[in-house]
C-alpha cells in the first residue's frame, strides 16, 4: 500500500460532528475523520455505532447539529447532495443504489446528468475500470445480480470524476467471491486517484486493504490507525473484531514459519 503523506492537505475533514435523525437525539456525538489525497479510509465498528449515519451526514442526508465538514479546505457542511456531487463528492448507498428499470448505460448517464456533454468521454474511462459493464451496457439493471448492481452503482458515482468516494457497506449481502471482487475493485478505484471512505461490516477484509481506519463506537471515533496496526491491536480485537483474533494469530504464526524457513 502507498499511504498518502501526512503532510498532504486533506481532501475531506469531518470535525466534531454531531448529527441525528430525530430532534434532540444524536447518533453522532463528536466524530473526527479525515481523508488525505490517495488514501483508502475504512470505518468499522459495532452495529448502531453511527457508521452509515456519518456518510449520510457528510453527503447532506442527515442534519449536522454541531461540527463541520470541509472539502479541500472549503466548508461544505449541510450542502445538498446535488451540489456535493458537482463539487467532487461521490456516494454509493448500501441499498436501492441503481435504477432497476434503466439499462446499465442509462444508469451511468444519470450519474453525469449535471455535465451531459462529458458523458461519452467519461463513459469510456469508466468502462476501462468496469469492462464487463461495457459488454452489457444495454442490459436492464434490475436483471443484474447483487454484485453486478454494486458495480453499476460504483461506476455511476464515478461518472462525475469525484475527488472522494463514500461507500456504504459495499460488500453487504454478497457471496465471499463477490465480496473479494468488490474489495479489489475498490482498491483499483483508489489507485486510480480517488480518495475513498468506506464503511464496512467485514472488518477483517476492510483492514487488509485500507491505508488507515477508524473504529466508531457510540457515535465517536474510539480508535484510529493504519489498517495493519488496528488488525493487530489487542483492544480493538477484543472489543470490536471478535473472531478476527484467531485470524490474526494464525496469520502471525504463518508469517513466523515463513520467516524461519527463509
Amino acid at each position: 500500500m502507498s499511504i498518502a503523506s501526512n503532510a498532504a492537505e486533506p481532501v475531506l475533514v469531518a470535525k466534531d460532528l454531531h448529527a441525528g435523525y430525530l430532534p434532540g437525539i444524536n447518533i453522532l456525538n463528536g466524530v473526527n475523520i479525515e481523508a488525505r489525497p490517495g488514501e483508502l479510509i475504512g470505518i468499522i465498528g459495532p452495529n448502531g455505532a453511527g457508521k452509515s449515519t456519518f456518510l449520510k451526514a457528510v453527503f447532506g442526508q442527515v442534519s449536522i447539529r454541531q461540527g463541520s465538514v470541509t472539502l479541500k479546505g472549503t466548508d461544505i457542511t449541510g450542502w445538498k447532495p446535488n451540489r456535493l456531487v458537482r463539487e467532487g463528492v461521490g456516494f454509493v448507498p448500501q441499498t436501492n443504489n441503481v435504477f432497476p428499470s434503466l439499462s446499465i448505460e442509462e444508469n451511468l448517464q444519470m450519474g453525469i446528468y449535471q455535465k451531459p456533454k462529458a458523458f461519452k468521454a467519461q463513459l469510456e474511462k469508466i468502462f476501462e475500470i468496469f469492462p464487463v459493464l461495457a459488454d452489457r451496457r444495454d442490459q436492464r439493471a434490475g436483471s443484474l445480480s447483487g454484485g453486478e448492481r454494486q458495480s453499476v452503482a460504483m461506476a455511476r458515482a464515478l461518472m462525475m470524476d469525484p475527488s472522494v468516494l463514500l461507500l456504504d457497506e459495499p460488500s453487504a449481502g454478497l457471496s465471499p467471491v463477490r465480496q473479494d471482487e468488490t474489495f479489489l475493485r475498490t482498491r483499483r478505484i483508489n489507485k486510480a486517484g480517488v480518495s475513498v471512505i468506506m464503511v464496512e461490516q467485514n472488518a477483517r477484509r476492510c483492514l487488509q486493504i485500507c491505508d488507515r481506519a477508524y473504529v466508531l463506537d457510540q457515535g465517536r471515533d474510539a480508535y484510529t490507525g493504519t489498517g495493519r496496526d488496528l488488525a493487530k491491536d489487542p483492544k480493538v480485537i477484543q472489543l470490536y473484531l471478535g473472531t478476527l483474533a484467531t485470524d490474526v494469530e494464525a496469520e502471525t504464526k504463518s508469517h513466523q514459519v515463513i520467516t524461519t524457513t527463509e
